[in-house]
């Protein structure tokens, strides 16, 4: 019975240490997604309001379409590669998550 006791406390520690392990790696791949977020915002903003000044200082109206679907198109395209960015640091997030917990699972198995 005491035995018993043992292994469990000992399961126990193992599984808080892994808990930490694992929450020290979450919060360092969050406050990666969050750096990368505010980067990718404040570009954005900055890539508005320069084609927003071009576009009202633009001479026709032809001028005018011609630079505002060439920003429409970055912005369309830095989207695309930033979705895909913030979708490998989510992925990332997640395995890094789950890999302390791996070597606990495979020992109560």
């Amino acid at each position: 019975m005491l035995q018993s006791f043992e292994n469990a406390s000992k399961f126990n520690k193992e599984f808080v240490d892994t808990s930490l392990k694992s929450f020290a790696s979450v919060s360092k791949s969050a406050q990666a997604i969050a750096v990368e977020t505010t980067e990718y915002t404040k570009k954005s903003f900055e890539a508005g309001t320069a084609a927003l000044e071009k576009v009202l200082s633009a001479g026709s109206l032809e001028k005018a379409l011609e630079i505002q679907t060439d920003y429409a198109r970055k912005s369309y395209e830095g989207f695309v590669a930033e979705a895909t960015k913030l979708g490998e640091l989510y992925a990332d997030l997640a395995k890094e998550a789950y890999t302390p917990f791996e070597s606990v699972i495979a020992k109560s198995k």
